[in-house]
């Protein structure tokens, strides 16, 4: 009989009362915005819209009980964006467990055949 290769998989996401409010696309999108210093260009950097990028934002905001992402108005200067501690301490949450994950599935998988 032919040995299958096989793989568990999986996505991670932090749930707030059942919605998804952290995955690997929002993290990314802090990260971003932590080095551009711009919630445009993190968005630009990822191929959506500004209102979208503005729009997870929110949604994370509103879901952790305080801002992840600071930002003041464009204007002559342009506008800025700055991570919160708290942002800074959802990415480092997320990826522990992703890497922790990510480990869990390799293990599984060394263990796996059919």
């Amino acid at each position: 009989m032919t040995e299958l290769k096989t793989e568990f998989t999986g996505k991670l996401y932090l749930e707030v009362k059942g919605e998804r409010v952290i995955g690997p696309g929002r993290v990314e999108l802090l990260e971003r915005i932590q080095e551009s210093g711009s919630i445009r260009q993190a968005a630009l950097q990822m191929k959506m819209s500004y209102r979208q990028a503005w729009q997870f934002i929110d949604h994370m905001n509103t879901h952790l009980g305080e801002p992840v992402i600071v930002s003041s108005r464009g204007g002559k200067g342009g506008g800025k964006a700055a991570i919160t501690p708290k942002g800074l301490e959802v990415i480092a949450l997320f990826k522990a467990f992703h890497a922790e994950f990510q480990q869990f599935l390799r293990n599984k998988n060394s263990q796996t055949e059919f």
